[in-house]
C-alpha cells in the first residue's frame, strides 16, 4: 500500500503545529506560568523548548520519515528489540483520545451556549457540574466531537488533515491574537476599589519573579516546564512519528522543525497572554490558581459575565477558538492510532478509522459515566483525587509518556546511535547547525531530565 504524504512543508508544519496547539496550551501553560514566577517559567520553558524539546521533536519526526511507519511499527524498524516501545507509543494516544473527545464535547456544549446567546446561563453556579453529571447530555456532545474528528481523518492526509489544518490554523491564530490584544486593553474596579488592568496582568506574566526563589522552587519550575513541553510539542504520543512518516524525502526537515518550534512556542506564549491578563483583571491573584476544566468551564465564563453584554460575544469567540484548538489536536491523536493500524494490520484507512472510533467511543462513554453512574475518587501519587478521566490522563501523561521519551533517548543515544537521526535530517545535504547540541541532549541531558520527571510523576521526588 503506497503511503500518503503531505503536499509540502507548509501542510506538514501547520498540521504539526495544530497538533501541539491544544487544550494543554490553553488551560495548563497559563496556570503554570502564573504559579511558577511568570517570566522565570517563560525563560526556562523557552530554553528547554530550544534544547530538550528540539532533541525529542527532531528524533520523532526523523524516525517517522526514515521508517515510513506509524509508532506501532516504527520502533521495530529502528531496532527489533524495541518493538514493545512502539506498542506503548500506540497505547498512549489510544488512552488520550477517549477523554480528549469528552473534553471536546464539553467545548462544543459551551460554544453552542454562547453562539445561541445563552452565555449568561453558562456562567451560573453549577452549570458545568450539572452538565457533566447528567447521564446522557455529555455523551451526546462527546459523540459529536469524536465523529467530527473521525470524519477529518477518514478523508485522508491531503483532503483531511492537511486541508483542514490549512483552514483551521490561520483562523485559530487570528482568534488567539485577537483575544490576546483585547485582554491587554481591559480594566476593572473590584468591590474594594482596586483597579486592575490587562497590562498589569501581562507584567505578572512576563516579568520574572525572583522573590523567595530557592533551589527547590527552581526545581519545581524546571519539572513543570519539562512536563508542559510534552503538551506543547506533542512529543512521546506517537503523533510526530506518524506525521513525520508523511513528509517527503526532499523536504527540508531542519527548516520544518525550526518552524514548528517557533510556531508552538509563540502560540504557547500567546495562550498565556490571552488568559492571564483577563483572569487577573476580574479575579486577581486568587483567580490565577485555577487550571484545567475549572479555569475554562467555570472561571472564564464567570469573567465573561462580568463584562456585561459583550460577554456573550467574547464567550462565542473564545470557545470557538478552544474548539479549533481541541479539534486540531484530536485529529493528530487519532491519526497516530490509524497509521499504526494501517501499518501493523494492513487495514485500509477507512477500516482503521471506523475501528478506532468504536474503541474510543466505548471508553469515552465510560469517562462520561465516571462523573455520575460510575463515579469514584482514587488518590494519586501527585496528591489529586481522580475519576476515570483523571486516572487515564495520569497514566498516559505522567507515566507512559516520560517512559516512552526516556526509552527513545536510550534507543537513539546508545543503541541505534545519534547518526541514525542526523543522517535522516541531513539527507539532502542540509546544514544541521545544532548537531552537537542534539548529540549532547539525546545522550545525556534529556535522559537525566526525563528520569527526574518520571520520579516526580510517581511521587518519589
Amino acid at each position: 500500500m503506497q503511503r500518503s504524504s503531505f503536499s509540502g512543508s507548509v501542510g506538514f508544519v501547520l498540521a504539526a503545529a495544530g497538533s501541539a496547539v491544544g487544550l494543554g496550551n490553553i488551560w495548563r501553560f497559563p496556570y503554570l506560568a502564573a504559579k511558577d514566577g511568570g517570566g522565570l517559567f517563560l525563560v526556562i520553558y523557552i530554553i528547554l523548548a530550544l534544547t530538550f524539546g528540539f532533541a525529542l521533536l527532531t528524533t520523532e519526526i526523523a524516525i517517522g520519515r526514515k521508517t515510513r511507519k506509524g509508532p506501532l511499527s516504527a520502533y521495530r524498524r529502528i531496532n527489533p528489540r524495541f518493538k514493545n516501545l512502539g506498542l506503548i507509543g500506540c497505547i498512549i494516544p489510544m488512552m488520550i483520545l477517549p477523554y480528549y473527545s469528552v473534553i471536546g464535547g464539553w467545548v462544543i456544549k459551551f460554544a453552542t451556549a454562547y453562539l445561541s446567546g445563552c452565555g449568561f446561563e453558562a456562567a451560573q453556579d453549577g452549570y458545568f457540574t450539572n452538565f457533566i453529571t447528567h447521564k446522557y447530555e455529555s455523551i451526546i456532545f462527546t459523540v459529536a466531537f469524536l465523529l467530527l474528528t473521525s470524519f477529518i481523518i477518514y478523508r485522508g492526509v491531503n483532503k483531511g488533515i492537511e486541508k483542514f489544518s490549512k483552514i483551521l490554523m490561520p483562523l485559530l491564530l487570528l482568534l488567539i491574537i485577537g483575544i490576546s490584544v483585547f485582554s491587554l486593553t481591559i480594566q476593572h474596579t473590584d468591590s474594594s476599589g482596586e483597579v486592575r488592568s490587562g497590562l498589569d496582568g501581562l507584567k505578572i506574566y512576563v516579568i520574572p519573579d525572583f522573590k523567595d526563589l530557592t533551589l527547590e522552587k527552581f526545581s519545581v519550575t524546571l519539572m513543570d516546564a519539562i512536563g508542559q513541553l510534552f503538551y506543547s510539542l506533542s512529543i512521546a504520543m506517537g503523533i510526530m512519528i506518524s506525521y513525520g512518516s508523511y513528509v517527503k524525502d526532499e523536504n527540508n526537515l531542519v527548516k520544518s522543525i525550526n518552524r514548528i518550534e517557533i510556531f508552538d512556542t509563540a502560540v504557547a506564549f500567546l495562550a498565556g497572554a490571552m488568559v492571564i491578563p483577563v483572569v487577573y483583571v476580574f479575579a486577581g491573584y486568587e483567580g490565577m490558581t485555577a487550571s484545567g476544566p475549572g479555569l475554562v468551564f467555570v472561571n472564564i465564563p464567570k469573567i465573561f459575565a462580568e463584562t456585561g453584554q459583550i460577554g456573550n460575544l467574547l464567550g462565542a469567540v473564545f470557545f470557538t477558538m478552544v474548539l479549533f484548538a481541541a479539534l486540531t489536536s484530536a485529529i493528530s491523536i487519532l491519526e497516530a492510532i490509524v497509521s499504526s493500524f494501517m501499518d501493523k494490520f494492513g487495514y485500509s484507512r477507512k477500516k482503521s478509522v471506523v475501528a478506532e472510533t468504536l474503541i474510543a467511543l466505548f471508553f469515552a462513554i465510560l469517562v462520561c459515566l465516571g462523573y455520575n453512574a460510575l463515579y469514584f475518587e482514587l488518590p494519586l501519587p501527585n496528591g489529586t483525587n481522580a475519576q476515570i478521566l483523571d486516572l487515564m490522563d495520569y497514566i498516559s501523561n505522567n507515566i507512559l509518556m516520560p517512559i516512552t521519551a526516556l526509552l527513545t533517548c536510550i534507543l537513539i543515544g546508545y543503541i541505534a546511535g545519534p547518526e541514525k537521526i542526523i543522517s535522516e535530517v541531513t539527507r539532502n545535504g542540509e546544514i544541521f547547525s545544532r548537531e552537537k547540541l542534539y548529540r549532547v541532549m539525546i545522550k545525556y541531558i534529556a535522559p537525566l531530565l526525563l528520569f527526574l520527571l518520571l520520579l516526580k510523576s510517581i511521587g518519589l521526588l
